[in-house]
């Protein structure tokens, strides 16, 4: 049932690609558009590169140039290593591994939920699928890699087996920032193991930090910053900062915005940015509540890392693209497949469903939506 509701999935996904250049004009406004003709592909497929994903596949051509640190560089990487097998076409390759390590990810998010002895597990996945940005899990971005990393992270350390755990971590840090959050549940587990963990696998918790300082060396011998990764961050948004800027701060930002700004196309992607993160949080902090009462190891761990990951970017003083971000904070999904009524359900499928459908349109004509 899943593979078929995946396929239909993607049958309309096309469908929506071919059909919004009809309905919606072209605004192509990111950087480097006119590169995507380089790839000599129909634009229902290029358009799977737009934004953040245009500068994946420079990376993997060219190298890192200015500011491009802040995209970390696994998923890169990795396709420059398999362009090869793709008739030299970086694009091509990068949606492949884009669609490859979701299907892996579904799969394995199946397995770490069946071993948690969750109910609704095939809701849970469905709302996944269903959620506004789920889409970029076919774009050429880092989403469907470090979610296969992140569930993979969750798996072993269920099965048992720590220290390979502990190496998925790494090459999470090296993907995303936010995989230096993985030693949560690395620690989680080994604080609630018995028996308790020997030494030996106290220092293994620094694995995702040592992800991040590989990452943080290159950088340094390469630009002579070791946090050039953040600090590139104000060029790819003017709402971002390179200072921490902190919650309270954000939503007066956004009051402000709400207040004086024009109604227009930016007008509508911010409130459906600040609508995201206060309902994703809101539901992050009722199933925390839950997995405490319930003693429930795993998932408390997977809700703290859920929280770190919805919380981490607003420290630039943005909700920016916190939308798509939102898609790894798998326990909003968990918690919201424990709704009750059907009705409810229905409704809140229904909308992430309609509302995906508008937001892959407008991306795929260019309009910046998370």
């Amino acid at each position: 049932m899943l593979v078929l509701f995946l396929a239909v999935t993607k049958i309309i996904h096309l469908l929506t690609t071919i059909v919004a250049p009809q309905l919606i004009p072209y605004l192509g406004s990111f950087a480097y558009v006119k590169d995507l003709a380089y790839f000599r592909l129909p634009p229902f497929i290029s358009a799977w590169a737009n934004f953040d994903g245009l500068y994946y596949l420079r990376i993997a051509q060219q190298g890192y140039q200015q500011y491009e640190q802040a995209f970390f560089p696994l998923y890169p990487l990795l396709i420059r290593f398999l362009t090869p097998l793709f008739f030299g076409n970086s694009l091509l390759t990068g949606i492949f591994i884009s669609n490859l390590s979701f299907l892996l990810a579904i799969w394995i998010l199946h397995k770490f939920l069946r071993l948690s002895k969750q109910k609704n597990l095939f809701l849970t996945l469905i709302i996944l699928l269903i959620f506004p940005t789920a889409f970029f899990f076919g774009a050429v971005y880092t989403e469907s890699l470090f979610l296969l990393l992140v569930v993979l992270t969750f798996y072993l350390l269920k099965k048992g087996s720590f220290l390979l755990a502990t190496i998925v971590t790494y090459f999470a840090a090296l993907t995303r920032l936010v995989g230096i959050f993985l030693i949560l549940p690395l620690l989680i587990n080994l604080l609630t193991t018995h028996p308790r963990r020997s030494w030996f696998y106290w220092p293994l918790l620094l694995m995702p930090v040592l992800g991040l300082l590989t990452y943080m060396v290159y950088l340094y011998l390469s630009t002579g910053n070791w946090l050039a990764f953040f600090h590139a961050q104000s060029v790819f948004g003017e709402a971002r900062s390179t200072t921490l800027i902190f919650l309270p701060q954000v939503y007066y930002r956004y009051f402000k915005i709400f207040i004086t700004a024009a109604w227009n196309f930016q007008y509508f992607v911010s409130l459906v940015e600040v609508i995201t993160f206060s309902g994703v949080l809101g539901v992050l902090l009722l199933d925390l509540r839950i997995q405490i009462q319930k003693q429930d190891f795993p998932l408390i761990a997977l809700n703290l890392f859920s929280l770190a990951n919805i919380l981490l970017p607003t420290l630039t003083g943005s909700f920016m693209s916190i939308p798509r971000f939102a898609l790894l904070s798998l326990s909003f999904f968990v918690c919201l497949s424990q709704i009750k009524s059907k009705l409810a359900l229905s409704l809140l499928i229904s909308f992430f469903a309609v509302l995906q459908l508008i937001l892959l349109s407008f991306f795929i004509q260019g309009y910046f939506i998370s």
